[in-house]
């Protein structure tokens, strides 16, 4: 087979870091914030306009707390699995790595007894049914190492006892999160958005805030981890005022991220430009009888993380791999390491879709020169 002719112009194709928007120029960000105090008047300003502005383009309640936290979404995430579980059972769902990961710290690092696992293999979702009203619940809505996401949230019950805690860390910004559903919803800025790494967003309901100040675990929580005050929320970290030092370029990164995603026409643009791309691989694959999407069910198929496997020994995928990045034709596509051999390619909202139509002949030349 000919080698392709035509490269994709933006071959960034990592699940996160993520590619950077498109026109994306480092010169162009505001620079007024940086040298300058987190906590100084301009520092609270660009911080408070980061939460306002994540916000309103992610159509979030108006009575919703939202919040700039440490150590990016997994840091979001254990900072509410410490601080609120144990008030009652728990179901942790995981069908990937990192909805696995939860369930270890939940079972073994907060050694929590009234644990439910409710579990599939890669490729598939549990079966949600199993999911209690009555219990909490941990689950991710995208998987970003399996390419499973949930596809509604018919499953969560709006009489539910317990609060819902959900890691969207690959779906906000790509796919409609039914807010009035989640009583707590985590995510980073390198995912979707393709900012920087190190800082994470927490988004918490008026239930949420209510099990913040009614329930006090026995536990210690170290400073990084508090949301709370004597019975009171910590109303700052919800005002800019982070709990840490946070990377102000990093902010300013994160702005300019959301002025793009503003000047495209909003949160509905970037799910119809990860749909376009994700549809692309779809075509691709089902036109191959040599790779196969991860997720078994079309209708729980990522359009962000989008995992294949392949007709190829695990030797054999790596090699495609590495030529495919020696060739500039696409950077960082493997599968995560827990998952099985094959290719993960991101096809979120900052990836043009032509880059994907782009890629996937470069991907045919890659498996015919490496089957040998």
């Amino acid at each position: 087979m000919s080698k392709p002719t035509t490269k994709p112009a933006r071959p960034f194709f990592s699940s996160g870091p993520c590619a950077k928007r498109p026109g994306y120029d480092i010169a162009n960000l505001n620079q007024d914030c940086l040298g300058r105090s987190h906590r100084s008047a301009i520092g609270k300003k660009v911080l408070q306009e980061a939460i306002d502005k994540s916000k309103t383009l992610l159509g979030i309640p108006d009575d919703y707390l939202v919040g700039i936290v440490p150590a990016s979404d997994t840091g979001a995430v254990e900072m509410i699995l410490w601080h609120t579980l144990g008030a009652r059972g728990v179901d942790v769902c995981h069908w990937e790595s990192f909805g696995k990961g939860w369930l270890t710290d939940v079972t073994k690092q907060l050694k929590l007894d009234n644990v439910n696992e409710i579990t599939a293999d890669y490729g598939l979702l549990p079966d949600l049914s199993q999911v209690d009203p009555a219990n909490d619940v941990v689950f991710t809505w995208n998987g970003t190492t399996s390419g499973v996401r949930v596809p509604n949230a018919d499953w969560i019950s709006d009489e539910r006892e317990g609060i819902t805690i959900c890691d969207a860390t690959s779906a906000a910004f790509a796919m409609d999160l039914p807010w009035e559903k989640l009583d707590v919803t985590t995510y980073s800025w390198q995912k979707v958005l393709g900012g920087e790494g190190a800082h994470g967003m927490i988004v918490l309901s008026p239930r949420a805030v209510e099990r913040l100040q009614t329930y006090k675990p026995n536990r210690p929580l170290p400073k990084i981890f508090r949301l709370t005050k004597g019975d009171e929320i910590i109303a700052g970290i919800f005002k800019g005022a982070t709990i840490n030092t946070p990377s102000m370029i990093a902010v300013a990164d994160y702005i300019d991220a959301l002025n793009w995603v503003e000047s495209i026409g909003g949160l509905q643009t970037m799910i119809d430009r990860a749909s376009a791309n994700a549809a692309v691989i779809e075509k691709f694959v089902a036109e191959r009888d040599w790779v196969s999407n991860l997720a078994v069910d079309p209708a729980t198929a990522s359009t962000t993380s989008v995992c294949l496997t392949l007709s190829l020994e695990a030797d054999r995928v790596k090699s495609m791999v590495k030529l495919l990045e020696a060739e500039d034709a696409a950077y960082d596509i493997g599968a995560y390491r827990d998952a099985p051999a094959g290719l993960r390619i991101w096809c979120g909202g900052t990836v043009n879709t032509e880059d994907i139509e782009a890629l996937v002949p470069w991907l045919d030349w890659a498996y015919a020169e490496v089957q040998g």
